[in-house]
C-alpha cells in the first residue's frame, strides 16, 4: 500500500508500568523529582547470581488488571504491556474494537528484546523435572517476542496492521517508526510500545555475558553514565505503550494531540563497537532531523541513551556534538533512566513518554545519581530544570549494534 500525503502521526495516549511508578502520573511525579529506585535484586531465584542491582517493578498485581483467560497464557513482560496498553487507550479514549468505527483501522506494534523468560523457564523446568505431559500448551506462545502484540490485538479486537520489532534496545524507537509508517499508509491508529521483564533467573543468566552490565552492588553508584565512575548499565523491568493516531482522525474524535512524531532514523554499527556509534548515532540524528524538517538549533532537549560505558558515553557525547553542531553544548541533555535502569526495548519508549510529559510541563527532568560530568554536555542533574520545550530528541543504542533517533514536537504543532 502506498503512502498517503499529509498524514501526520500524533501521540494521543500514554501508559506506563515502570520501577518508579505503575501509572503515568506516578511515573512522571517520581521522574521529575529525580527519585532513584535502583536497589538489590529480590526476584526469586536471582539471589545467588552476580547481578546485584536492578530496577524492579514492585506493587504490580496483574490479576487486578488483566482477565484470568489472558494471564494464564502470558508472561510477565506481556502483563506489563497489556496493562500499559489499557492505560494508553484510556488516556486516548480509544475503546475496544466494538466501540470503534472500523477495527481494521487500528493496529498494534511492539518491540521486544528478551521475550517471556519467566514463563519459559517455568515450563522447561516442568519438562525436565516432571515430563512433557506437565508442560502447558501456552509454552509455545508465551515466551515469543510477538506475544504482547498478539495479546493486545486480541484483547482489543484490533484487526489493523500488527507487528513486532526485534532490533535490539533501539527497537523501541523503531516500533514507533513502524507505527507512523502504518499511519502514512492509511491506518487511523496504532497501539505501540515495548515492555520487558528480564529479571527471571534464566534471563539474568543470559545477560551475565554482557560486558556492559554493571558489576556494582551499590545502588547509588551502579549506573552513572557520563562520569569518571561509569562502570556499565543496570537492567530494569517495565516499559510504556502509546496510542499513535493520524492527526485528522484524532481531531475528529476530539482527542488532544499530546505530541507529534516528526522524524526517525536508524543505523547499525555492530555489537559492542562503541567508538563506531559516534558516526552511526550522529547519522541517525541527522536522518531524523531531515525527516522532521528540523534544524539542529531547534532541538530543545536531548534524552540520551546513556549506556554508562566510558567509550560509549564518549561516543554519544561526540555524536550529539557532531549532529547538532556548534550549539550542541547549550542543549539540555538528560537521562532519567539512571534512576530506574535500562528496560532494554522499553527504555527508549519510556524516554519518549517522558519527553512528551516534559514538553507538556515545561520541565527537563534530572539524571539521578549522576554528578561530576566528564563530557562536554549540559547534563541536567540534581533537580529538574524549567524550560520552554517545543522539540525533543530521543536517542537509543542496542548492545548488538543498532542506533536510532526520534524527533518529537509539542502537541500544539499538530496539523490543524
Amino acid at each position: 500500500m502506498s503512502s498517503k500525503p499529509g498524514r501526520q502521526s500524533v501521540i494521543t495516549g500514554i501508559g506506563v508500568v515502570a520501577p518508579n511508578g505503575t501509572t503515568t502520573e506516578a511515573f512522571w511525579k517520581a521522574t521529575q523529582a529525580g527519585t532513584s529506585v535502583l536497589d538489590r535484586v529480590t526476584r526469586e531465584g536471582c539471589e545467588h547470581l552476580p547481578l546485584r542491582i536492578a530496577g524492579e517493578v514492585r506493587g504490580f498485581e496483574p490479576a487486578d488488571l488483566i482477565e484470568e483467560t489472558y494471564l494464564v497464557q502470558t508472561d510477565r513482560f506481556s502483563h506489563f504491556a497489556m496493562a500499559a496498553a489499557d492505560m494508553a487507550r484510556e488516556d486516548a479514549r480509544l475503546g475496544r474494537a466494538d466501540t470503534v468505527d472500523d477495527p481494521f483501522a487500528v493496529g498494534v506494534v511492539t518491540a521486544a528484546g528478551s521475550g517471556g523468560g519467566e514463563f519459559g523457564q517455568r515450563e522447561l523446568q516442568k519438562l525436565w523435572g516432571q515430563g512433557s505431559r506437565f508442560v502447558g500448551p501456552y509454552q509455545s506462545i508465551a515466551w515469543f517476542y510477538a506475544a504482547s502484540t498478539g495479546q493486545i490485538s486480541i484483547r482489543g479486537g484490533f484487526k489493523g496492521p500488527c507487528g513486532v520489532v526485534a532490533s535490539d534496545e533501539a527497537g523501541g524507537l523503531d516500533a514507533l517508526a513502524h507505527a507512523t509508517g502504518a499511519i502514512r499508509r492509511g491506518t487511523d491508529a496504532v497501539v505501540v510500545g515495548a515492555a520487558e521483564a528480564p529479571l527471571a533467573p534464566y534471563s539474568v543468566v543470559c545477560q551475565l555475558g554482557y560486558e556492559e552490565l554493571s558489576p556494582s552492588d551499590d545502588p547509588a553508584r551502579a549506573y552513572r553514565p557520563f562520569t569518571t565512575g561509569a562502570s556499565g548499565f543496570v537492567p530494569a523491568e517495565g516499559g510504556a505503550m502509546l496510542v499513535v493516531e493520524e492527526a485528522t482522525a484524532a481531531r475528529d474524535r476530539d482527542v488532544r494531540a499530546r505530541a507529534v512524531i516528526a522524524g526517525h532514523a536508524a543505523t547499525f554499527t555492530g555489537a559492542s563497537r562503541w567508538e563506531q556509534t559516534r558516526e552511526g548515532l550522529a547519522q541517525a540524528i541527522r536522518g531524523a532531523l531531515q525527516e522532521a524538517q528540523c534544524a539542529p538549533e531547534e532541538i530543545d532537549v536531548v534524552f540520551a541513551d546513556a549506556l554508562g560505558v566510558p567509550e560509549a558515553d564518549r561516543a554519544e557525547a561526540l555524536a550529539i556534538a557532531d549532529a547538532l553542531g556548534a550549539g550542541a553544548t547549550r542543549v539540555p541533555v538528560t537521562a532519567p533512566k539512571t534512576g530506574i535502569g535500562r528496560a532494554y526495548c522499553g527504555a527508549p519508549v519510556l524516554d519518549t513518554a517522558t519527553a512528551v510529559l516534559a514538553m507538556e510541563h515545561g520541565l527537563v527532568p534530572p539524571t539521578p545519581n549522576v554528578f561530576e560530568i566528564c563530557h562536554d554536555l549540559d547534563l541536567v542533574t540534581s533537580r529538574a530544570r524549567p524550560a520552554e520545550l517545543r522539540t525533543a530528541l530521543v536517542l537509543s543504542r542496542g548492545l548488538m549494534g543498532s542506533n536510532a533517533a526520534l524527533v518529537l514536537r509539542h502537541g500544539t504543532d499538530a496539523l490543524s
